[in-house]
């Protein structure tokens, strides 16, 4: 499947200078034209976040800290984690067979319930999922329900947000913390663009947005490194500054 670049028209240019950004069937302009307050809601949240040094410093601790802080800014906008549940209801009408003394048809009700995907984030007809380094599997998970969605008729776009590699490990290297974010196994845009291009969205329309390592402020969190794991602020300005 093709990509598309309708973000690079409807996204802010400080974002799209921040941000590394994919999609399938114009995705950001069916976002910004048919949920114009869901989408100022993502230009916000994208605007207000940043990754801090204790992000990279201690990294086991804080991974899921930055999935936190992007969901609690959807959730204090109204997004809210969600559960699409699918229930059939069925009647089967049995027609009386006169040589066996039948006279009335039998009619025979039934119904299956099934449990749906939740989706981190929800409103109006957008679902949105932020994967920072989960299990790369999460992916197929959410690409496969945003389809399932969309062919339903329950949403009009998909949006994952997710996270670059090689920048990202380049910032880690810089606070002496060279496998930072290296597993090979988890949740980022490359993997992702590869669920997208080969058409796994099906007809959904979806937005891939990866924070990258033009997210990082040294000061961000309001509070020094310790020594021994501080870097060399020139260095973080270059790589930051993507020169």
């Amino acid at each position: 499947m093709d990509l598309t670049e309708s973000y690079k028209k409807v996204f802010p240019e400080d974002v799209l200078e921040r941000y590394t950004f994919e999609e399938t069937r114009s995705a950001a302009a069916v976002l910004a034209h048919t949920n114009a307050e869901e989408f100022d809601h993502l230009v916000t949240a994208l605007r207000e976040f940043e990754l801090i040094p204790r992000d990279v410093i201690e990294p086991g601790k804080n991974e899921s800290k930055i999935a936190a802080r992007l969901n609690e800014s959807f959730r204090s906008r109204g997004w809210r984690e969600g559960q699409y549940n699918l229930k059939i209801s069925s009647l089967l009408r049995l027609m009386p067979y006169k040589p066996a003394g039948e006279k009335k048809a039998i009619e025979i009700e039934s119904e299956v319930e099934s449990a749906g995907y939740k989706v981190d984030n929800i409103r109006s007809t957008v679902a949105l999922d932020v994967e920072w380094n989960a299990k790369d599997g999460n992916l197929d998970r959410d690409v496969a329900a945003y389809r399932s969605l969309y062919d339903a008729g329950f949403i009009s776009v998909g949006v994952i947000v997710t996270r670059t590699t090689d920048d990202l490990r380049a910032l880690g290297a810089l606070y002496d913390r060279p496998k930072f974010l290296g597993t090979t196994t988890t949740t980022n845009l490359p993997k992702l663009k590869q669920r997208m291009t080969r058409g796994d969205g099906g007809g959904c329309p979806m937005l891939a947005i990866a924070i990258s390592a033009k997210c990082f402020d040294p000061d961000g969190d309001g509070h020094d490194e310790p020594e021994a794991l501080a870097a060399d602020r020139d260095q973080v300005q270059a790589l930051t500054d993507g020169d």
